[in-house]
C-alpha cells in the first residue's frame, strides 16, 4: 500500500509557504502523493465542518506545489464534475500534467452541496449518464488529435486540444461515490475509486469488493484497479471509530487495517485536523503540528 498525504489547502495552514514547504518535505520523506480537494463556498447559515470553511482551489494549489517538486505525485480528490465543462477541465488537467511532468491524478465526483450547484448553475442529475459522458469527453480531448463529441449533455465541435497531457491517454481518472451504482461505475470505467472522508473502515472494505467485482465483470484485471482512501488523522486522541487515531503506533496499526481491507493508497489528510485545517487556528502551531505528524508517519520512517 502506498502512503501519501494531503496538500495544505484548508484553514489556517493553507498559505504559500506551507503549500510549497509541505510538498517539498513530503517528497523528501518519501510520501508517494500529495492530494487536494475542492470546496467552492459555504452558504449563509450552512453548517459545515471547519475543514470546509476556507479552502484553496485544488488545481491551483497543486500547480504551485508542482513548481517546487520533481517526484511526488499530485492528485485531487475530488473535482465535482457538474461545476465545470469537461472541455475546460480537460485543458486544466492537461496543463497541470505538462507542467508537473506527468505526475497528476484526477479524481472526479458529482458533488453534494446544493449551494454550490445553484452558484455554478449546475445539475448533477442524471448522475450516471452525465458522469459517463463527461469521462468520454475528457478521454477524447486527452488524445491530442482532432476530436469531436455529440452527446446528451456535452458537445465538442471537430477540434484539437494541445498540448496533450504527458501521460498517455491523459491523467488517470478516479471516481468517488458511495452508492453501489457509483462504486460499480468506478470499477467499470475508471482507474480506480477514491473514498469519502466519512467512509468507515467497513465501508472501505465493502466498497473495495464492489469496485473490483465490477472491474472483473467488465473484463478488467481487478487487481489493477486503484483504491485510494483519504485518511482522517486524529493524532494523540484515540477514537475507536477512527482507525488513524491515538499514538503513532495505533495510527500505523490503523493504516495496516486499511491495507488488509484492500486499499492500494492511503493518504493522511491533515486538513481534517481541527488544529490545522480550521481557519481560526494559530498558524505557527498548525505548521508545527503538521510537521510533527508528517515526520512521525513518514513511509520511510
Amino acid at each position: 500500500m502506498l502512503i501519501s498525504c494531503g496538500c495544505p489547502v484548508s484553514g489556517v495552514w493553507a498559505d504559500p509557504l506551507s503549500v510549497t514547504g509541505f510538498a517539498m518535505r513530503a517528497e523528501e520523506l518519501g510520501y508517494h502523493g500529495l492530494w487536494s480537494f475542492q470546496r467552492l463556498l459555504v452558504g449563509a447559515g450552512q453548517t459545515l465542518e471547519p475543514v470546509y470553511q476556507s479552502v484553496l482551489d485544488p488545481l491551483l494549489a497543486l500547480t504551485y506545489a508542482a513548481a517546487r517538486t520533481t517526484q511526488i505525485r499530485l492528485g485531487v480528490a475530488v473535482i465535482n464534475l457538474p461545476y465545470v465543462s469537461p472541455t475546460y477541465l480537460a485543458k486544466q488537467a492537461s496543463t497541470l500534467d505538462v507542467l508537473c511532468g506527468g505526475r497528476f491524478d484526477l479524481g472526479l465526483g458529482t458533488g453534494w452541496s446544493e449551494v454550490e450547484f445553484t452558484a455554478t448553475g449546475s445539475d448533477p442529475n442524471p448522475r450516471g449518464r452525465r458522469t459517463e459522458e463527461y469521462l468520454a469527453v475528457l478521454r477524447t480531448l486527452f488524445r491530442g488529435e482532432q476530436a469531436e463529441f455529440d452527446g446528451e449533455f456535452y458537445t465538442v465541435p471537430p477540434s484539437v486540444m494541445a498540448p496533450r497531457p504527458v501521460q498517455p491517454g491523459g491523467p488517470p481518472i478516479l471516481l468517488g461515490g458511495t452508492a453501489d451504482i457509483a462504486l460499480r461505475r468506478a470499477g467499470r470505467l475508471a482507474a480506480g475509486w477514491v473514498s469519502s472522508s466519512r467512509a468507515s473502515l467497513d465501508d472501505i472494505a465493502r466498497g473495495t469488493q464492489i469496485v473490483r467485482r465490477a472491474a472483473e465483470e467488465s473484463g478488467r484485471d481487478p487487481d489493477s484497479v486503484r483504491i485510494v482512501v483519504r485518511g482522517v488523522v486524529k493524532a494523540g486522541l484515540r477514537d475507536d471509530n477512527v482507525p488513524l487515531s491515538g499514538t503513532w503506533e495505533q495510527i500505523r496499526a490503523g493504516a495496516e487495517a486499511y491495507r488488509e481491507a484492500g486499499v492500494t493508497e492511503l493518504f493522511y489528510d491533515l486538513n481534517w485536523d481541527p488544529f490545522i485545517g480550521s481557519p481560526d487556528g494559530d498558524p505557527r502551531a498548525a505548521g508545527e503540528r503538521a510537521e510533527e505528524i508528517l515526520t512521525a508517519l513518514a513511509p520511510n520512517g
